[in-house]
């Protein structure tokens, strides 16, 4: 949240080496004798079957050839690369070749066994052929080829990639799998098991129709479920010819499980910031004043005296800047009528100009005596961590969610752990990271493997994770944002229900973090999960009219009126809505709030 609106987080630019093109090599005659396109939908006509791509879309117009070619589109912070692995024969000479078009395009081929090869163009504007040429390794049997632009320089356009050279015989994908059952059930996780198949050398399994993990054996534990949610799951049997046909589906509803502590909430809540530390054009709002509606209200803000001390201030609004402010006396009595309405009062830290970075113990110490003298003082339910900008971002070794590095993230940890434990079940824990903290974790982590990456992406993974059986409240902030990948690995922008359904799906699904399939960020409760929308068009960018917020919540909780976007489920007791601000939907005529009670009532 910010005063009016977020500073755009934007990842910095990645860095890149690019690989020499190697001389062309003339192929034998016995060998081209043998050759075959060994390139899987080279030419794009059956969508994106055989590639995997970041940014990637099929399009009629511009084409080489066929009905069908690849069109990408780079971002700051991603290259949109296309890849497709392809068998191969040991100590074997290979030719790459495709038509592109655009600026700064590139076509190679990585895991050669020997020079991974690269050719490129700067400037296409019509199609133009590339080609390369590569030995494989006297042990290589799989090469990956890549396609790709350059950061930030717009579309480019692939089409007819090729790869000639020796085919290698890769036999048949095995038979399908049998005998699919569960052997387990509990809140957060099913078991089973399965037949063993003939020539199968792993299994994939699948939730819901996504693949959610690869296993040697034959049978796997899929975890981070939902309590009292019901799941498909089907098995696929694996060689290096590829997968079978899946199995059989079986069904299985999870336990029902914790619903997070006696915190006392609605079913269904209103979330809502007011800003009582600072007035802006939206006019400050009395405490008192805020209508029945709002489930919790979150005071903005809490700031740090210097970004590094921890220690929190909570400076109410000055009669010069806020001439209808209240008392002190009646602002704690608005608070105390609020608690007897039902209602939760939070201190939200943070903020756009709130910088918290807890680099030291002694940071984590006073920001612990600091926030827990702020609920004393007002009396108030409980936290919600609105970390922006700087506050978190994670060193270049850290690069494992599940067992974060950094100090900031490790003692912003423990800072909440202890304030949870200090108050009991009853103290109200939320979150409020932008998307970039959060879902542009499902491509980037961190700097990344190979460094130049913007070390804040994906931070806040590492905190919601340790903290999931203490949260009460995840409403990521689904505005100011820029495009993020969904688990459809198609770009989403806001303006539209698609955007707060495609990420809201991936809280609620889980993910792999970096595309690392065996590093999965599992599945929030859906009590635990509350969409961030603006009230207005002047609260933020992203603002979505009263329309689309209830697509939204259709497709969400019944998978109805979804759209484009395939969701992995639907989840009725997801919690509800946030918005920036109460302040803002009071001057747009309370439509914010009218849209949430004519849809839960």
């Amino acid at each position: 949240m910010d005063r009016p609106r977020h500073t755009r987080s934007v990842l910095a630019a990645l860095t890149a080496t690019l690989l020499a093109v190697p001389g062309l090599t003339v192929l034998s005659s016995s060998a081209q004798a043998a050759d075959a396109d060994l390139a899987r939908n080279g030419g794009f006509e059956s969508g994106l079957d055989g590639w995997n791509c970041t940014a990637g879309t099929t399009v009629n117009s511009p084409v080489h050839s066929g009905s069908s070619a690849l069109q990408a589109t780079p971002a700051g912070s991603d290259n949109a690369q296309c890849t497709q692995t392809v068998t191969v024969q040991p100590n074997s000479q290979y030719t790459l070749s495709g038509y592109v078009r655009g600026s700064y395009v590139y076509l190679g081929a990585n895991g050669t066994g020997t020079t991974d090869v690269s050719t490129w163009t700067q400037s296409a504007p019509d199609w133009q052929k590339l080609t390369t040429t590569f030995t494989t390794g006297a042990s290589t049997t799989k090469v990956t080829l890549n396609t790709h632009g350059w950061y930030g320089t717009g579309a480019y356009n692939a089409d007819d990639i090729s790869l000639v050279g020796p085919g290698a015989s890769t036999g048949q994908p095995p038979a399908a799998p049998t005998g699919l059952r569960t052997t387990s059930v509990s809140s957060s996780a099913v078991g089973l098991a399965w037949s063993a198949v003939t020539g199968a050398t792993g299994y994939a399994v699948y939730r819901d129709g996504a693949k959610a993990q690869t296993v040697s054996g034959t049978s796997a534990t899929v975890s981070g479920l939902s309590p009292a949610t019901a799941y498909s799951f089907q098995v696929a049997a694996v060689n290096d010819a590829g997968e079978s046909a899946k199995s059989a589906t079986v069904t299985a509803t999870t336990a029902t499980g914790s619903t997070g502590g006696s915190t006392d909430l609605p079913t269904h809540a209103l979330v809502g910031y007011l800003h009582a530390s600072f007035a802006n054009g939206s006019g400050y709002t009395r405490l008192a004043d805020v209508p029945d509606s709002w489930d919790v209200i979150d005071l903005a803000f809490g700031e740090p005296t210097s970004p590094t001390s921890g220690d929190i201030r909570f400076n109410r609004c000055p009669v010069s800047e806020c001439p209808n402010v209240e008392s002190d006396a009646d602002f704690k009595a608005a608070i105390k009528a609020k608690q007897a309405a039902g209602k939760k009062v939070l201190i939200s830290i943070g903020g756009q100009n709130g910088q918290v970075q807890l680099t030291t113990t002694a940071a984590r110490d006073a920001f612990v005596s600091s926030v827990s003298n702020i609920i004393d003082t007002y009396g108030l339910d409980g936290l919600d961590v609105d970390f922006e900008g700087h506050s978190l971002s994670l060193n270049a070794d850290d690069t494992d969610f599940k067992n974060p590095k950094t100090p900031v993230i490790v003692n912003l940890i423990s800072a909440l752990k202890t304030l949870k434990a200090k108050y009991g079940s009853k103290f109200v824990l939320s979150m409020a990271p932008e998307t970039f903290f959060v879902q542009m974790g499902y491509q980037f982590y961190g700097t990344g493997k190979f460094g130049g990456q913007d070390p804040r992406c994906g931070a806040y993974l590492p905190v919601i994770y340790a903290l999931r059986d203490d949260l009460t409240l995840l409403h990521v902030q689904d505005y100011n944002s820029g495009p993020i990948m969904g688990l459809d690995n198609q770009y989403h922008t806001m303006g539209g229900a698609d955007f707060h359904i495609a990420m809201t799906d991936m809280l609620l699904t889980g993910f792999p973090v970096a595309g690392d399939a065996n590093n999965v960020f599992p599945p929030l409760r859906p009590d635990q999960v509350a969409i961030g929308m603006p009230a207005s068009v002047n609260a933020g960018n992203g603002y979505v009219a009263p329309a689309e917020v209830t697509k939204t919540l259709d497709c969400l909780t019944k998978k109805t009126n979804c759209g484009s976007y395939p969701t992995h489920g639907s989840w009725p007791a997801m919690r509800g809505l946030m918005t920036w601000s109460v302040n803002w939907d009071r001057y747009s005529n309370w439509e914010f709030q009218r849209t949430f009670d004519g849809y839960f009532g």
